[in-house]
């Protein structure tokens, strides 16, 4: 009963931490451009030696029956990945709110080093700097933008800023290949791995006095949460039934050899 005693608890496993993901995606549904986490899973086979042995079989069906017994399936986590699906657009009409369309992040000079984001609701902090909801400078023209008290800021869709009409600098907008591949950091900042390369968006547009909403659908989460709590109440009944059975298994055992 070994075999199916880990596939159980393989799988029950798995689906833990499928939960931890779809809690932590509801959890920010309301966080500013949240990019919800996406899983996969997959069956590992595990072959004995004498599947590879070809002998011929006489079968009452026309079709080999799919999955062969000799074969032991086991789910396992395959990926975990950020899913960065563009979120709804929320009008704000505040001139440092900021959305993102299309792939590309801001540039966020934080103390450990350069993270990126698509949170674009930014603020004035008291030396007059432009910083982000955790008070890390945003990137212009690679460095720190300082805004006036009280100054009219201007911003383009190619993410080119005017200060009372004078040209001040440009967002440092970048993107990777593989976005998915990012390390999150926080709820909606995220730092690159080593050796990634910054490039230039391709056909990223910035709105001014907008943000961009979590891509998380409430729906589809609940319904995911629904199906796991399910999964997982199966495959802990796997192990209560396999438990019972090598009970039984050694009860009898013992009555034989007493």
């Amino acid at each position: 009963m070994r075999d199916s005693s880990l596939s159980a608890l393989f799988g029950a496993l798995s689906n833990e931490m499928r939960m931890s993901s779809i809690a932590n995606n509801l959890a920010n549904v309301n966080t500013t451009a949240f990019k919800k986490d996406s899983m996969a899973f997959h069956d590992v086979f595990t072959r004995f030696a004498h599947d590879n042995v070809v002998t011929t079989k006489t079968f009452l069906r026309d079709k080999d029956l799919f999955p062969s017994p000799d074969i032991m399936a086991k789910p396992r986590l395959s990926e975990q990945n950020i899913d960065f699906t563009q979120g709804p657009m929320q009008k704000t009409g505040n001139q440092l709110d900021l959305a993102l369309s299309g792939e590309g992040l801001f540039k966020i000079q934080a103390p450990e080093g350069m993270l990126y984001t698509r949170a674009g609701n930014f603020l004035v902090d008291a030396a007059g700097t432009l910083v982000n909801q955790q008070g890390y400078p945003v990137m212009v023209s690679g460095g720190a933008l300082n805004v006036p008290p009280g100054a009219q800021v201007t911003v383009d869709d190619g993410g080119n800023v005017s200060i009372n009409g004078v040209a001040s600098g440009t967002f440092d907008l970048v993107q990777f290949d593989n976005q998915g591949g990012l390390e999150r950091v926080g709820s909606n900042m995220y730092r690159a791995p080593e050796g990634a390369a910054e490039q230039p968006p391709d056909d990223l547009v910035v709105s001014q006095g907008f943000l961009e909403k979590g891509n998380v659908e409430v729906v589809t989460e609940m319904v995911s949460m629904i199906e796991t709590q399910r999964t997982f109440a199966m495959y802990a009944k796997m192990l209560q039934s396999t438990d019972q059975l090598d009970r039984n298994m050694i009860t009898k055992l013992s009555r034989i050899t007493g």
